[in-house]
């Protein structure tokens, strides 16, 4: 039986490797330059938005109750649109150093549950194979599927969802890789 203790550098390498990945498929690699659009009129919906005085949240629009959804009322709203979700998000720039830590501890608690998971089901020694495919499953499923609720409910377009889950296999594969590499003997 391995450790959990005994998985200390996989964890951390394997975090530290998608961190990277993720930074190279952001900031380097084009495909998901198309994920996120302009508003038209911009400065007037800002300012719309703005006398809204609206709090940090997620918001739908037209908002409605379970008991609403069939009213002729907002069944007409649905029809006339917009249709949407908006994130509001604290005023003020973006503070990406905020988001990169965030990311990494995120990173880190997949490898840990990974990990958690890998020693469960494998024994010291288990072949390079077997460890990757365990591993793989367990970190496409965190970072891979997870995605796929924002398609669903979100309203996120499907080729952005798919590029979302493609990044999640690669992650998981290079998690997967790098337990397998570092598997207890």
């Amino acid at each position: 039986m391995v450790s959990l203790a005994a998985l200390w550098l996989p964890i951390l390498l394997s975090a530290v490797v998608v961190f990277v990945a993720s930074s190279i498929i952001h900031m380097l690699l084009p495909y998901h330059r198309s994920d996120y659009r302009q508003l038209p009129d911009e400065d007037r919906v800002l300012t719309a938005l703005r006398a809204a005085n609206l709090k940090r949240g997620l918001y739908v629009f037209p908002f409605c109750t379970h008991k609403d959804m069939k009213s002729p009322a907002l069944i007409e709203k649905y029809k006339q649109g917009p249709v949407g979700h908006i994130t509001i998000l604290p005023n003020g720039p973006p503070v990406m150093s905020k988001f990169l830590i965030q990311w990494f501890v995120y990173c880190l608690v997949i490898s840990g549950v990974v990990a958690c998971i890998a020693v469960s089901t494998l024994p010291s020694g288990a072949p390079y194979k077997i460890v990757f495919h365990v591993v793989a499953i367990a970190a496409f499923l965190a970072y891979g599927l997870g995605q796929l609720s924002n398609g669903i409910w979100k309203g996120q377009t499907w080729s952005s969802t798919i590029k979302e889950v493609f990044d999640g296999l690669v992650y998981a594969l290079l998690t997967a890789g790098i337990f397998g590499w570092l598997w207890p003997r």
